[in-house]
């Protein structure tokens, strides 16, 4: 695999996002403004449970989850889905297809910049500023380590996600509706919007078995947790590791299938 030519992608996806400097100031206050409601929300929770502790989390330990999904959530959203409809709808994915790289690897590598410069403007930001302000509440040891390794497979299932739900365009030929529901879904049920440990227990369970945890769950779980075992180590990346892989072929067969139904400019 010659890298060189991935990391040409990147470069210039970063050169790209570069030139849109207001887009990601507005994406910062977006994001600090979200940030504020939350606050105020959990702590009128918390004020209306009458108890410091709400399903073994602390407003402490409740609001430090919330605020680094929300910089996560900035550093990993992806907009493939958008990009992809855009492009068959215009005909333009055609072209794509002709490029010496397969298209679901070259429409990763093309917003691979994304990844760098969202990491840099919001996430790093924002996890030295909790950690800082919490006073140490964030252990810095082998759950750092465990976070990045969980991060690289979280932004793979992400990626999936997308690229599955993108390739459903190729059938709809309009991705809006669908896309606004994955979202709702994956940020609902992995953990983003609400923690998993506020989920009654019967959903908890279930959701412990989907994909859409491994996204956000499974990476702040590793990276808060000040004493994790090994087990649960193995059984979290090991989890994360089965639908990296599951989500890879489902796509990729998903794909095949549907490059046939390809219609684009009366195709």
């Amino acid at each position: 695999m010659n890298i060189k030519k991935y990391l040409t992608l990147t470069r210039a996806g970063i050169l790209e996002g570069l030139q849109f400097r207001l887009s990601a100031l507005v994406m910062v206050v977006g994001n600090l403004l979200y940030l504020i409601v939350v606050y105020f929300l959990w702590k009128a929770i918390y004020a209306s449970a009458g108890t410091d502790v709400v399903n073994g989390m602390t407003f402490s330990d409740t609001l430090i989850y919330l605020v680094l999904a929300t910089a996560l959530y900035a550093f990993m959203e992806m907009y493939i889905v958008w990009m992809m409809g855009r492009d068959i709808q215009s005909g333009k994915i055609v072209l794509d297809l002709l490029k010496p790289m397969e298209y679901r690897r070259y429409m990763f590598w093309s917003y691979s910049g994304s990844f760098v410069i969202n990491f840099f403007l919001t996430f790093l930001p924002t996890f030295i500023v909790v950690t800082i302000v919490t006073g140490g509440a964030i252990h810095l040891g082998l759950n750092l380590l465990l976070f990045v390794v969980s991060v690289v497979m979280a932004v793979s299932i992400n990626y999936s996600f997308d690229f599955l739900v993108g390739t459903i365009c190729l059938y709809s030929e309009s991705i809006w509706g669908i896309n606004i529901m994955k979202q709702v879904i994956v940020l609902l049920l992995s953990g983003a919007t609400i923690p998993l440990a506020f989920f009654p227990e019967p959903l908890k369970t279930i959701v412990s078995y989907l994909p859409f945890q491994a996204v956000y769950n499974t990476p702040l779980s590793l990276l808060l947790n000040k004493n994790p075992d090994w087990q649960t180590i193995l059984i979290s990346l090991g989890t994360q590791a089965a639908w990296v892989v599951a989500m890879y072929i489902i796509t990729k067969i998903f794909w095949k299938i549907s490059i046939r139904q390809i219609t684009v400019n009366g195709g």
